[in-house]
């Protein structure tokens, strides 16, 4: 009995590593694919973008940190998608750039690299556990 127990114990052992490191590998996965394909312009949301694990090692978060990463996902002004479209009270509207110079702008093409990046780590979180 007593190595059946241990069996026991050593298998769920290894079956809680095999856990930890899939998701672990999937959160640098997400974060790798979402660096990737975000626009970079300043590249400061592809700078924002990153992962942490849980102190347990049994979950992840892996988050955009840039305000506008939304507006990057969905776009906006009339090129607007996703619920609710565009929810501008004024097309085109005009805003001062950081050289002093004021742009009239009808929106911003949406320019995915969330939902993309969530779609490929998904498929091999399950691939991983299947």
């Amino acid at each position: 009995m007593k190595d059946l127990v241990r069996a026991l114990e050593t298998y769920s052992d290894k079956a809680v590593e095999e856990v930890q490191r899939g998701v672990a590998e999937t959160a640098v996965l997400l974060d790798t694919e979402a660096s990737s394909r975000v626009a970079v312009d300043t590249s400061f949301a592809k700078q924002m973008i990153g992962y942490s694990i849980d102190s347990d090692g049994l979950g992840a978060t892996v988050e955009s940190g840039a305000e506008y990463s939304v507006y990057l996902e969905f776009g906006t002004g009339i090129y607007a998608e996703g619920p609710g479209g565009s929810r501008a009270k004024k097309i085109p509207w005009v805003y001062k750039n950081l050289d002093g110079e004021y742009v009239t702008t009808y929106g911003m093409p949406a320019q995915p690299f969330w939902f993309p990046s969530i779609d490929v780590a998904q498929k091999y979180f399950k691939n991983y556990f299947s």
